[in-house]
């Protein structure tokens, strides 16, 4: 494995640094108001492109990545995890950044911030609308216009997501290493001026440790190659969300990536006859799960600061405004529903030119 590898582990994609991203079937939000995090749901089975290349599309070959499952107008979020050293992970919709509206870009910038910050940034359900908030991913198909990438830049080309990973300078990891340990060494000593004897055995090996972030809320209870029907992601509702605003100088960030895949997204007919595999069923009845009494979520950390609205994104019409309204119930969570959550396996994924 080389330092620029990604990696599947399960349906979760690994990328250098140890960054974790995982992708995250939920309820689909009514596209007025603002509400609450819907549930996890459940993880999209994730497939390396390289082990289809004889049924995959030319073009998907020649991008290389990953391809998922996602019906139409399934709403999806992705989950952060796995890095303890900080990461700035730049995430695009259609190759438009999904937190700055501007075009991909091959290195972290400000003016606006391009990039979520790991492990900070534990989640991410939609583009960033700002003031708290983000509107939700919805996949829908190219062609029609409704996708982030034919509003914002007037085509659709490239539908999928991007997920491109960079690391901390040689210096400025250094200097967030020694910071690190010294923060772990007087938590140690106030953790042995409270209770010696629960110390024992705290040695050098989990001085080291760093307790990991929750990674989302939580699951459950938060043929021969041609023409595939291409998909992207538009926007549903609104959520309450921030999207974290960088507190380091831009200049500590690596100006080379250490690793970038391209997800593809594929309509369940067409995962069927690529892989042979059976599609995840169909998105859940959200009246159903919210008259079950399972909960949703909520989230505040008082000690971040959130991103200001991305200018080009704050025009991206929500899918329904292109497709219709297709009535499905929506009956709101009870405030006994909603819960505040708190203040290298496998073979390379092969990346390609895009």
């Amino acid at each position: 494995m080389t330092d620029t590898d990604v990696r599947i582990d399960g349906n979760t994609l690994r990328l250098p640094g140890g960054a974790a991203v995982r992708f995250i079937r939920t309820l689909r939000l009514p596209e007025t108001g603002t509400h609450a995090l819907p549930p996890g749901l459940g993880e999209f089975p994730v497939r390396r492109v390289a082990d289809y290349a004889d049924s995959v599309p030319e073009a998907w070959r020649a991008r290389g990545g990953v391809m998922l499952p996602v019906y139409l107008r399934e709403a999806l979020w992705l989950s952060f995890a796995g890095t303890e050293e900080p990461a700035a992970l730049q995430v695009g919709v259609g190759k438009v950044c999904a937190v700055s509206g501007r075009p991909w870009s091959d290195r972290p910038a400000r003016s606006p911030q391009n990039y979520v910050v790991l492990p900070r940034q534990r989640w991410l359900d939609g583009i960033n609308s700002g003031k708290g908030t983000v509107s939700q991913f919805v996949a829908v198909p190219l062609g029609l216009g409704a996708t982030v990438e034919g509003q914002v830049t007037g085509e659709e080309v490239w539908g999928g997501v991007q997920l491109q990973c960079f690391p901390l300078g040689e210096g400025a990891l250094a200097r967030w290493r020694r910071a690190e340990q010294e923060r772990l060494e007087r938590r140690r000593a106030e953790l042995a001026a409270r209770s010696p004897a629960h110390t024992e055995g705290y040695g050098a090996a989990s001085a080291m440790a760093v307790p990991p972030a929750p990674s989302a809320a939580p699951m459950g209870p938060r043929g021969a190659p041609r023409p595939a029907a291409a998909m992207g992601l538009g926007v549903g509702g609104s959520m309450r969300q921030e999207v974290y605003r960088d507190d380091r100088p831009l200049a500590d960030w690596a100006e080379q990536p250490s690793g970038r895949v391209f997800v593809h997204l594929v309509t369940p007919p067409e995962w069927r006859r690529i892989t042979g595999e059976a599609p995840p069923p169909s998105p859940v009845d959200r009246a159903a799960y919210t008259r079950a009494g399972l909960p949703w979520f909520d989230y505040y950390d008082q000690d971040a600061q959130d991103l200001g609205p991305a200018g080009p994104l704050q025009s991206v019409k929500p899918v329904g405004d292109w497709l219709g309204d297709d009535h499905e119930p929506w009956q709101p969570p009870s405030p006994h529903q909603v819960k505040q959550l708190g203040d290298a396996p496998g073979k390379p994924v092969e990346d390609g030119d895009w």
